[in-house]
């Protein structure tokens, strides 16, 4: 795989991402023509036929192979059969057993511990937990883990995004959970869906396929997409899960991109943006591993007491409003997301 500058990766990255969310669903090129997201169902090494499908051209196809690093999906640039991992390629990205790429490009994984909550991302005026879920290896030191859901706050508002719990999966039913501010969400099984709660307009979650893939967004402040996947049998065989009858894992695969961030932010992601962030894992190392999961630590999905926590710090940003009743702490408005 090429290499970019951090710079490059980032804006090309952005560019891709908008058509993994048109595509996410489908195999299907839409515009530019030449860009492919393919599904491989768990076949590790899939090939594929990369035709070229830009006007007037008369260029053959090509052959093109997902690497089989990719967990589920592989972007493929034709005609020249290029190949890459959604993973590997752009800033925010989690997949799988929780691996990042920070926005200075490099990769790393964040374990946590199953069974509870971490600080993804914490700003003035947003927070970002997220739930993880997992297996135990006797043979290892740590669990294998997955993201099951987010808890995401602005405002006073609180948005649920998860994969529900089952036991065996079916990829045409929808293992997709939604809830805003305590209330359940029913989107409707359809490709094009969208809904936006009135009491927060700029808050939509809109369907890429007719279940389990959604993107949501924040206008002016993020973009999450969403994808409920399942640890296969052929996974847990390859990579010794231990996975069972009785529960399928299902998990989220995510991509986040921001666009309001302060230069305070933190969380386990979320550092990376920041202008003074220096890396300190060892880039060396296949994949490098961050620690630290104490400091991301919260008591809950939604609460916003980890020791790196920047929700409601006054005066971090333009939109933090002089308090609520509450000493101490500048409550972020609705007027920014009206």
């Amino acid at each position: 795989m090429a290499r970019w500058s951090a710079s490059t990766a980032a804006v090309l990255g952005a560019g891709l991402l908008l058509c993994v969310m048109a595509l996410a669903a489908s195999a299907q090129p839409l515009q530019p023509g030449n860009m492919q997201v393919i599904t491989m169902d768990g076949k590790r090494n899939s090939k594929f036929t990369c035709a070229d499908a830009r006007k007037n051209s008369n260029r053959p196809g090509c052959t093109a192979t997902c690497p089989n690093r990719c967990p589920k999906k592989c972007l493929v640039l034709c005609p020249t059969c290029k190949t890459f991992c959604l993973c590997d390629f752009y800033p925010g990205v989690s997949c799988g057993d929780p691996r990042f790429t920070g926005a200075d490009g490099n990769n790393f994984y964040f374990h946590g511990k199953k069974d509870r909550d971490f600080c993804i991302l914490s700003d003035a005026g947003l927070h970002i937990n997220a739930h993880f879920i997992g297996k135990r290896n006797p043979a290892m030191s740590r669990d294998f883990t997955w993201i099951q859901a987010l808890g995401v706050r602005f405002a006073h508002h609180h948005l649920y995004v998860g994969a529900a719990r089952t036991a065996r999966w079916d990829a045409a039913a929808d293992h997709l959970a939604l809830a805003f501010d305590d209330e359940d969400v029913a989107l409707p099984a359809a490709a094009g869906a969208r809904w936006s709660p009135p009491t927060a307009p700029a808050l939509s979650v809109t369907r890429t396929a007719h279940a389990n893939t959604v993107v949501v967004e924040l206008r002016g402040v993020f973009r999450i997409m969403a994808n409920v996947v399942p640890i296969t049998a052929e996974d847990s065989r390859i990579h010794g899960y231990g996975v069972t009858d009785d529960d399928s894992l299902a998990h989220l695969d995510l991509g986040f991109k921001f666009y309001d961030l302060t230069d305070d932010v933190h969380g386990v992601l979320g550092q990376t943006y920041r202008t003074d962030y220096v890396n300190r894992l060892n880039v060396t190392a296949k994949m490098p591993v961050m620690g630290g999961a104490d400091t991301f630590l919260s008591s809950g999905l939604f609460e916003t007491d980890c020791a790196v926590a920047r929700f409601g710090r006054a005066g971090a940003t333009a939109s933090a409003a002089a308090g609520a009743g509450t000493t101490g702490i500048a409550m972020v408005t609705d007027s920014k997301y009206l």
